[in-house]
């Protein structure tokens, strides 16, 4: 029979759905065709594999060949289905055994000589495999990083010839090992910002619940090296969270290097950067910035710089902690939990309030500059906190406040009391969750009833002074919300308006 079936996957966001490739040899003309929706890299794929069979020294066959992609109506792209297309000839024309086949999933992409080159999306791959019960087959580049999925068979084959010997000549492959994580990462500390006690307190605050966090303060003051120092305080991630966030960047085109997995992304796009860049997009619909950031930090510097439209397509994932990409005949949906912190001066030449300097501004000008965040988008940020200058004695004085270790161990207290409580963090927390979870005591509440009042807080407002002071009460391991966390946690809150 000259027809053989390979079982290989079409990556579709974090989703790899199966695919079958049947390879068919028929009497006539001799012809390659390539049918079942591919896509431009795909049907290239027809010369990559003729040249690297020819080379490796197999026998193309002088036949019709019909190679289809089921099922058809999914869109099939990336290199890696020069693999499976090659061995599906190889066992449709009779020179490589498809008694065992069924038992494995392929995905490499050829070059000319037949050595495999490194594909997109293996972590993705190695878990479909996984729970459908089948062992994988990957480039050796790519092998590394498909054995970090728990549970998986990642074979590792560099070569075409490899993988035939194993099927044909008794020479099995090598079993894909996942590298040794190296040692931990070296963070820099907080005691290496002067003053600043107040940022400092926000953001052990929006570490320890993940809340979003805006820093204003004039050019200088801090506001990068504090949110550079934001990583070191945060948790390590468990295994599901890691090889979510691996999983992720595996899907870009410059990979995801397996020494970097269980380390909390840290993003900081430029303020140029366009909407597609940031929630992803393209016709083959890529992770954007915030997916890359799923799990970790996006850091938006010179928030008011960026466009208005960029800024304004943040608010549904800030809430959803996802981003559905949707084209005309295909929608893809990508994770998109990222904690938000951004910083931003106070008025266009920066130097608004300062102690020392002159603002140029007109107050138009000001109030022009503010304007380009919109209520919508500021309402969606947790905590906001004024950066001031730092005065001459601060500066040429010893480091002061506490160390990112010690910082770091109360984090780590509050973050764990949230995950016994209710298995996630508490900026996570919906609004049923809030009334379960986010009981004040009666003087709590009254000052709530206040501040509601004189500050015309929105529902979301109010919701997230709840959640940033359950935040401040598992920082002080307390059980009920206090009057003075609610305090505190509304003085967070009067900087977003």
């Amino acid at each position: 029979m000259s027809l053989a079936l390979i079982f290989t996957r079409a990556l579709d966001g974090l989703n790899a759905r199966p695919v079958t490739v049947e390879v068919h040899l028929a009497n006539g003309l001799p012809a390659f065709n390539l049918v079942g929706l591919p896509e431009a890299e795909v049907k290239e794929s027809r010369e990559r594999v003729r040249a690297a069979l020819t080379v490796a020294g197999f026998e193309f066959p002088a036949r019709r060949i019909t190679v289809n992609l089921a099922p058809a109506d999914l869109p099939k792209s990336s290199s890696h289905f020069d693999l499976p297309i090659a061995v599906g000839i190889l066992a449709a024309s009779g020179q490589l055994p498809r008694d065992t086949l069924a038992q494995y999933e392929f995905a490499g992409e050829l070059g000319l000589s037949a050595e495999l080159r490194q594909v997109r999306g293996a972590i993705a791959l190695a878990k479909a495999a996984s729970q459908d019960g089948r062992q994988l087959i990957l480039p050796a580049e790519s092998a590394p990083e498909g054995a970090l999925y728990p549970g998986a068979t990642v074979l590792s084959a560099p070569h075409l010839l490899a993988i035939c010997r194993h099927f044909s000549q008794n020479q099995p492959l090598e079993a894909g090992r996942p590298p040794e994580v190296g040692a931990s990462v070296s963070y820099p500390d907080m005691r290496d910002v002067r003053g600043q006690q107040q940022v400092k307190r926000a953001l052990e605050i929006a570490a320890a619940g993940q809340h979003s966090l805006l820093m204003a303060g004039p050019p200088g003051t801090g506001k990068s090296m504090l949110a550079q120092r934001l990583p070191g305080l945060l948790p390590p991630l468990d295994i599901d969270d890691a090889l979510e966030a691996a999983a992720v960047r595996s899907l870009t085109r410059a990979g995801m290097d397996p020494r970097q997995f269980g380390i909390r992304p840290y993003r900081s796009p430029h303020h140029t950067a366009s909407a597609v860049a940031l929630v992803g997009g393209g016709s083959n619909p890529q992770p954007g910035e915030i997916s890359l950031a799923h799990h970790g930090i996006l850091f938006m510097d010179e928030l008011p710089e960026f466009d208005r439209k960029v800024l304004e397509v943040l608010r549904e994932p800030l809430e959803s902690g996802e981003v559905h990409i949707s084209r005309a005949n295909h929608s893809v949906t990508f994770p998109a939990r990222f904690q938000l912190v951004a910083a931003m001066n106070p008025c266009p030449c920066g130097y608004f309030g300062h102690p020392t300097r002159a603002c140029r501004c007109t107050p138009d000008q000001i109030n022009r500059y503010k304007a380009r965040l919109s209520g919508p988008f500021l309402d969606r940020i947790d905590l906001a906190v004024e950066v001031p200058a730092v005065n001459e004695a601060t500066l040429m004085a010893a480091p002061d406040g506490e160390s990112t270790v010690v910082i770091r161990e109360r984090v780590i207290r509050a973050w764990n009391l949230a995950r016994q409580r209710q298995g996630k963090s508490n900026a996570a927390l919906t609004t049923a969750e809030i009334d379960r979870f986010c009981t004040p005591d009666e003087a709590a509440r009254a000052l709530l009833h206040t501040a509601l009042q004189r500050l015309n807080l929105s529902a979301r407002s109010f919701h997230r002074v709840l959640k940033i002071a359950r935040t401040i009460a598992d920082l002080t391991g307390t059980g009920q919300i206090r009057s003075d966390h609610v305090a505190e946690a509304i003085q967070y809150r009067r900087g977003l308006g």
